[in-house]
């Protein structure tokens, strides 16, 4: 996975750490937990230049 480059791969300075932001249920949560991905479902790019795209 590339979560370096994901829109929910945030860092939390209290822990020093990065971590996964993905708001699942419990249900989404176990499916997610249980299978084995080669790419990760909720992926998404960080693109922070994605505005300045369609304001051209």
């Amino acid at each position: 996975m590339q979560c370096e480059s994901c829109l929910y791969y945030l860092y939390d300075e209290e822990y020093d750490e990065y971590y996964c932001a993905v708001q699942l249920d419990e249900d989404e949560m176990e499916r997610f937990l249980s299978d084995h991905f080669q790419n990760c479902p909720y992926y998404r790019l960080d693109d922070e230049y994605q505005t300045v795209r369609k304001q051209m």
